[in-house]
């Protein structure tokens, strides 16, 4: 990675963090990994199209179409949640509430390149 500087209060509420918290904060960097490993597969098996619908994201009306579509991935998501956690309807599709939670935490990421226009 580059370009990852970060102000001494940064540095100082990572450290705290870390210093208070290290099993927490340790199993939070792992889980942010497992994220980053399953976004770099998926990108891989799917490149770019179907979070940029085509477009290279280069006019507010491209994120606009392109935030709209994650937003229904990410409304799906929380249908998903609703049926596993709030009905305590049983997983009859293998897509665990883990598995849901991991897929909205990687699509946020995703929303946030898409509105920097760096998702290409």
């Amino acid at each position: 990675m580059t370009n990852m500087e970060f102000s001494k209060e940064d540095d100082a509420a990572v450290k705290w963090c870390e210093d208070n918290y290290p099993e927490m904060t340790t199993e939070y960097k792992k889980i942010m990994m497992e994220q980053y490993i399953m976004f770099c597969k998926k990108h891989r098996n799917y490149g770019t199209g179907n979070i940029n619908v085509g477009t290279n994201l280069e006019t507010d009306n491209d994120v606009k179409l392109s935030l709209t579509g994650l937003w229904f991935r990410l409304n799906d998501k929380v249908q998903r949640l609703k049926q596993l956690v709030v009905l305590g309807e049983p997983d009859t599709v293998g897509e665990s509430v883990q598995d849901t939670f991991q897929d909205m935490s990687v699509y946020g990421i995703i929303a946030q390149l898409v509105q920097q226009k760096k998702f290409k």
